[in-house]
């Protein structure tokens, strides 16, 4: 079963910036799709970001475009979300979460894995 420790929330000005970390241990990193979710209170969990199992490419929801970078360090079993320009309607609670697949036997087994969470408060 795969683990995800997630580090490094807090509480933080508009306009500050936080680094995020999500230590994986229990799967092959490497072969999984990485990404941060968020849950602001009252609201689902949207998706925030994410990273090819090779970090070769990204993905970004509209609202963090040109603020939040992620990025992936395989021979570390690690990913951060570096948040830049921090807003207070990002004010939530951020996941890491790993997607990925193994097949066995021809059949292809999704599994999905993901951390504690991690509150991020941007206020004034």
């Amino acid at each position: 079963q795969g683990q995800l420790v997630e580090s490094g929330g807090g509480l933080v000005q508009p306009g500050g910036s936080l680094r995020l970390s999500c230590a994986a241990s229990g799967f092959t990193f490497s072969s999984a799709t990485m990404s941060w979710y968020r849950q602001a209170p009252g609201k689902g969990r949207e998706l925030v970001a994410s990273i090819t199992s090779a970090g070769d490419s990204t993905n970004y929801a509209d609202f963090v475009k040109g603020r939040f970078t992620i990025s992936r360090d395989n021979a570390k079993n690690t990913v951060l979300l570096q948040m830049n320009g921090l807003k207070p309607e990002d004010t939530a609670v951020y996941y890491c979460n790993a997607a990925g697949s193994v097949t066995r036997w021809a059949i292809a087994r999704q599994y999905v894995y993901w951390g504690q969470g991690t509150q991020v408060t941007v206020s004034s």
